[in-house]
């Protein structure tokens, strides 16, 4: 197969001009064109006068040509194949047991269904088609479950999401390819395989997340909901048992993808398994018109269907040392209640897959280092820290789950906002207008001021007065590491710290990817089960 990087072509182009393109840079006749599929698309829009769609297309030919040495743009690749092999020699005396049904849990769950290992899933919540009806009851109530909401029940926070499956992370072993690749076989569009910025929406997610669970059952992997790991046993350095709210399992090996919010869980585990705290971000969500960023970053051609809502990303090194960044940007979309505890307000973000709503809204937030909240002393600190900010968000809005809101012209005078200009919350059960100074850090109001300020300078009217500003994100990844060693487990022999509750992932593309990455290493130490 001939890969060839770099074809350009205007927004209005069909898909005859892939061909002509290909037949151009190969120069061969069209017809000569076996097969033709993308492998990358992308937008550049750097001059909004001449946008343009960035391909890279797999081609095969009816015959062999020879490939120019100079030319980096054109290549020759092998298909894509993700292939593990089941090598490992040790016998496994029970099931393994996955604790967590998000993403890094369910892709570690999947890949131990295929091959035979029959795992157990664990999760405290509850199926997506109930968690959903508990959750909206909370934004039109604020009738709050502790147990099945925005943090807890099938796939995890990232349900409700934006659905991104872009990811930062260098992916070699081709185990994204995968991901996305059963993502679509459960039925997300295929284009997800090749577009520069993958997302599902919210709305598709639920579905796909059913048609996995489907699967893994098929495949010989069962699904406990509602039921939550309470202990573990240990004996002589090993994991021999679980404990739950109603049963004690036995097994000898255990993949801990709890998520960042399973802070009783964290709790538990902590003086028995080695925690370290680590660096996170905590700040609020801002909301702009989604027309506004669009036309911001394509002009003219805003609202083009074949363009989509714009999206962002920003970062900026703030004078006190700090940096300040966007984070999990969702186009035409919602602000999101996101509480897991009595008594806290968290936002998230949340989008469906057209992005077709009004407003647009991003995290925007502070970089948090462990010697901020005692982190080198204490491996959970960044919990209470955490909770500490969540409850004054809870208190300043008037305790009963609304959300404190102000704009931003009022935020930099420290002012409580009256009235609302053009820009209206999202945000449900409600929102209340307070000075959000109350209820973060001086040193993160402080940077957020300069920081929206600087990103004003880099997409026009970011930092217009009545810009809204909604407390508090404080979930943006987990505050400690879960250590594990060069074969990928904990102090205790036999658990597998896993994805972005553990620390070691941060979305739903890398911790599904980690949860992969587990599953091959229990694969390449443990014989399967016999059915």
């Amino acid at each position: 197969m001939i890969r060839i990087q770099q074809v350009k072509l205007s927004i209005d182009h069909n898909e005859e001009d892939l061909y002509i393109k290909a037949a151009e840079a190969l120069k061969v006749k069209k017809e000569e064109i076996k097969s033709l599929s993308v492998f990358r698309k992308s937008i550049d829009a750097r001059k909004k006068e001449e946008i343009l769609f960035i391909y890279a297309l797999d081609v095969e030919l009816d015959r062999e040509i020879k490939i120019p040495k100079r030319n980096n743009n054109i290549s020759v690749v092998k298909p894509f194949v993700y292939e593990v092999e089941a090598t490992g020699e040790k016998p496994l005396n029970s099931r393994p047991v996955i604790v967590g049904c998000g993403p890094a849990g369910l892709f570690c769950a999947l890949l131990l269904a295929e091959k035979g290992y029959n795992p157990i899933i664990l999760e405290r919540g509850k199926k997506v088609k109930e968690r959903v009806k508990d959750i909206d009851k909370f934004w039109r109530d604020g009738a709050l479950n502790l147990r099945s909401n925005i943090q807890f029940g099938e796939g995890g926070a990232g349900t409700f999401s934006d659905g991104k499956l872009n990811t930062l992370i260098k992916d070699r072993s081709k185990r994204g390819k995968k991901v996305l690749e059963e993502f679509v076989e459960a039925g997300a569009p295929s284009e997800i395989t090749y577009i520069n910025k993958p997302h599902i929406g919210t709305d598709l997610l639920r579905g796909c997340l059913v048609n996995i669970r489907k699967k893994i059952i098929e495949l010989g992997g069962t699904f406990r909901f509602e039921e939550c790991l309470t202990d573990i046993n240990v004996k002589n350095g090993n994991i021999y048992r679980i404990v739950t709210e109603s049963d004690i399992i036995e097994t000898d090996v255990l993949v801990l993808a709890i998520g960042h919010s399973a802070r009783d869980t964290f709790e538990m585990l902590n003086g028995k398994l080695e925690l370290k705290a680590k660096p996170f971000a905590m700040g609020v969500r801002i909301e702009h018109p989604q027309q506004m960023i669009s036309e911001a970053q394509y002009g003219s051609m805003a609202g083009n269907p074949k363009l989509g809502p714009a999206d962002y990303k920003f970062v900026h090194k703030c004078k006190n040392g700090r940096s300040c960044y966007t984070f999990c940007m969702c186009p035409g979309g919602v602000v999101t209640a996101s509480s897991s505890e009595k008594g806290g307000v968290v936002t998230n973000g949340m989008s469906f897959h057209d992005r077709d709503l009004e407003n647009a809204n991003a995290a925007v937030v502070v970089s948090i280092d462990p010697e901020d909240f005692g982190g080198r002393d204490n491996p959970i600190a960044g919990i209470d820290f955490q909770r500490k900010f969540e409850q004054k968000a809870f208190e300043i809005a008037g305790g009963n789950y609304h959300a404190p809101v102000q704009l931003f012209k009022d935020f930099k005078e420290k002012k409580v906002s009256t009235s609302y200009g053009e820009i209206y919350p999202t945000y449900r059960p409600g929102a209340s207008f307070a000075n959000l100074w109350e209820c973060l850090p001086d040193y993160v109001c402080e940077s957020l001021a300069e920081g929206i300020t600087a990103f004003g300078k880099w997409l026009d009217n970011f930092d217009r007065d009545d810009a809204l500003l909604t407390g508090v994100e404080t979930r943006t990844s987990s505050p400690l590491r879960i250590t594990r060693d060069d074969d990928l487990q904990s102090s205790i022999k036999g658990i597998y710290p896993c994805g972005e509750g553990s620390g070691y992932a941060g979305g739903i593309m890398s911790a599904s990817i980690d949860g992969l990455k587990i599953a091959e290493q229990i694969i390449k130490t443990y014989k399967p089960m016999k059915k």
